[in-house]
């Protein structure tokens, strides 16, 4: 199969201007270019948490298997109660869950229930044990009204019907899917294989962790951050290191990591300055656009597909600013990246009242550190944590959130509606 070309993606977009590209375009072109990756693996159950799912899930039983009690009480017949006055029921047998029961009550009569047990014939009703007027010897008295006819029945299938679909292809796998999935008896499952995601940071001046930080340099924070973004994503990550500002370097890191990887991603040199080589080195190796996109921050951003000796690898080529890696991250390569698995994970975005007034001019995107608290009254409202320099990495362990405000939009009074997405699952 061919594969279309970024030109062929762009070329469905009116206006297309690489050097004032606003943001939703920029997310259009990638998720119309990226390509699922091939691969199963099938995995124990246990293993099988934050990996997407590669096919659907057929429920191979009904859930629950037989009519149920919701509640420990008595099971019996709706037609005998009454609206006017007591009933006194005889209970003729105990129904414990997970032990059949041979019990047929008749009309007048019922059965000692507990929590799970199958119904027995003839029962569609479950008074619960303290909703119970009177407890006698044989007996039993409810009062009028208690309960209605078909009350704490749990029916055969309600939760899932043989045959039906328990969990869709392309599901990040939760908690809550491990035990309906282990409530179904399922012990394997088949997962998209893991993306694999080389990363690495560009510059002479960047320095890591443990070595001496020369004048006019900085440790380098970017590979850290990606590092973290990348293992929240489920990826098999390998971390390149810093790659000097040399254009041999830089051709041999990203042919390497080209050969081995499904996805790349780096920091730095995608503007315009006279180091920046990765810009030609880019381009030689495969259909990589650069555009400067109309957000703050985070203005330079190359997107496209290289090659090295028959193997083909997404790039992602983030801005340098610490801030602007991690923004670029989130609303760029993540939503891709999670396309590649299979998967459908949209980034859970709400809207907010301000408290505070936030200074916004029209025609671009801004993603502005917030802080979300619940008020005196309950509600909940955001405030951004001060200054919003892409180099104040500081901000962003403060913030817990991202106010988002689009292109079009003006200043912010306070007390206006504002779209947030909260940190809390992604950082």
């Amino acid at each position: 199969m061919t594969l279309p070309t970024l030109n062929d993606v762009t070329s469905c977009l009116s206006a297309y201007d690489p050097d004032a590209l606003p943001v939703r375009d920029a997310q259009r072109i990638i998720r119309d270019f990226i390509k699922p990756v091939d691969g199963i693996d099938q995995v124990p159950l246990l293993a099988a948490l934050d990996r997407v799912l590669a096919a659907d899930i057929i429920s191979p039983i009904s859930v629950p298997a037989h009519d149920n009690s919701a509640m420990d009480g008595y099971a019996l017949r709706g037609a005998d109660l009454t609206a006017t006055g007591p009933v006194t029921l005889a209970v003729v047998g105990t129904v414990f869950a997970g032990r059949p029961c041979a019990v047929v009550p008749a009309s007048g009569e019922c059965v000692r229930i507990m929590t799970g047990g199958v119904m027995p014939a003839g029962c569609d009703s479950v008074i619960p044990q303290e909703l119970v007027a009177a407890i006698g010897a044989g007996s039993i008295t409810i009062a009028p009204g208690v309960i209605r006819s078909g009350d704490n029945r749990r029916f055969a299938g309600e939760d899932l019907s043989a045959g039906s679909a328990a969990l869709r292809k392309g599901k990040v796998i939760r908690p809550a899917d491990l035990g309906l999935l282990a409530s179904l008896g399922i012990a394997t499952v088949p997962v998209t294989r893991r993306l694999r995601v080389a990363f690495f940071s560009t510059g002479d001046e960047l320095r890591s962790i443990g070595q001496p930080l020369d004048a006019g340099c900085v440790y380098d924070s970017n590979r850290y951050t990606l590092h973290g973004m990348l293992t929240r994503l489920g990826c098999e990550i390998v971390d390149m290191g810093v790659v000097r500002d040399d254009p041999q370097a830089l051709e041999d890191a990203l042919r390497h990591a080209c050969e081995n990887v499904d996805a790349i991603v780096t920091s730095g040199g995608v503007s315009v300055g006279a180091a920046d080589y990765t810009r030609a080195i880019m381009a030689k190796l495969g259909d990589v656009s650069f555009w400067k996109i109309g957000m703050r921050p985070g203005r330079p951003l190359a997107f496209g597909r290289i090659a090295s000796n028959g193997h083909s690898a997404f790039l992602f080529g983030l801005p340098g600013n610490p801030v602007a890696v991690m923004v670029s991250f989130y609303f760029f390569a993540r939503d891709a990246l999670l396309r590649m698995m299979g998967a459908e994970a949209p980034l859970p975005l709400f809207k907010v009242r301000s408290s505070c007034a936030i200074r916004k001019k029209p025609g671009r995107t801004e993603y502005q550190r917030g802080i979300l608290a619940r008020g005196d009254d309950g509600a909940q409202t955001v405030r951004i944590t001060g200054a919003q320099g892409s180099g104040i990495l500081r901000s962003m362990s403060e913030a817990n959130c991202m106010v988002i405000l689009h292109d079009e939009q003006g200043n912010v009074d306070a007390g206006d509606l504002v779209e947030i997405m909260p940190f809390e699952g992604l950082m």
